[in-house]
């Protein structure tokens, strides 16, 4: 009987952390370039259930029998999916078409400078012309971006006071010339990238930085590609599951209180 309440109770934990998810999906429903993440569920294996210093088996872990003991708490994940594009007609706005990010100079917690990765493509151009995301950060261009190199010489710099237009290439032109080209980079596999604050992924071990086939689209943004309405009704069955398993452990703790006083009495 124990048991089930621990299978009750693991449920509920699991469906807590979907919740979590879901909640700052819903939050950042209209942020720009967000991807949505998920959660994946997994079953404790009853491989956890051994017989201990089972001299029988000498160095062998044997299981004790078909016995589950609840739902685990698995991965989170993001959806890289193409959200839509929203029309601003503001230049120095920037969407990304198909696979791949902008590569930013970063100032983390210690001060330092690193590379980071984004779809927000909310950028402004500051009084000195650089390029920069709505949070401060430089954005690199494509030597920058392509050798993860933050260093100042690889800021996207234009002439302030000078009309520009943005090319699907990344290529900024001025005056009839290049002045310079926002960096676009991908990569071969997207596990290896770890999501932080402010929207934005780092690269971690093993993660094979690319070319980007992507174009962009001065302009417009890429929207979230949250759904509302299917996170709504994820939520409703959150609910019923993180209900049922309410009504699982009331049942065992009626279950029990039976077993302790009244059949014990007998």
């Amino acid at each position: 009987m124990v048991k089930g309440l621990y299978t009750a109770y693991t449920g509920m934990v699991e469906e807590q952390r979907r919740l979590d998810v879901l909640t700052n999906n819903l939050a950042n429903a209209d942020t720009t370039g967000y991807k949505r993440e998920g959660t994946v569920n997994q079953a404790f294996s009853d491989r956890l259930a051994i017989r201990i210093k089972d001299t029988g088996s000498y160095m062998l872990n044997v299981g004790i029998g078909g016995m589950r003991l609840g739902d685990k708490v698995g991965e989170t994940y993001s959806d890289f999916s193409q959200g839509n594009f929203q029309v601003t007609d503001v230049k120095s706005d920037v969407g990304i078409s198909g696979r791949g990010f902008f590569a930013v100079a970063h100032a983390n917690n210690a001060g330092e400078r690193v590379i980071r990765y984004t779809r927000d493509g909310a950028f402004t151009v500051d009084v000195n012309g650089y390029l920069r995301t709505s949070d401060g950060d430089y954005v690199l261009n494509n030597f920058g971006a392509l050798n993860s190199n933050v260093n100042a010489g690889n800021y996207v710099r234009i002439d302030p006071a000078s009309e520009y237009t943005i090319g699907y290439d990344g290529r900024i032109t001025q005056n009839n010339q290049v002045v310079s080209q926002i960096g676009l980079v991908d990569f071969q596999d997207y596990n290896y990238l770890s999501k932080g604050e402010d929207n934005l992924y780092s690269a971690v071990d093993g993660a094979t930085v690319q070319r980007s086939d992507a174009t962009l689209e001065q302009g417009v943004l890429e929207a979230s590609n949250v759904n509302v309405v299917d996170e709504m009704v994820n939520m409703i069955t959150i609910q019923r599951a993180y209900e049922a398993g309410q009504k699982v452990i009331q049942t065992e703790d009626s279950t029990l209180d039976k077993a302790a006083n009244t059949v014990g009495r007998i």
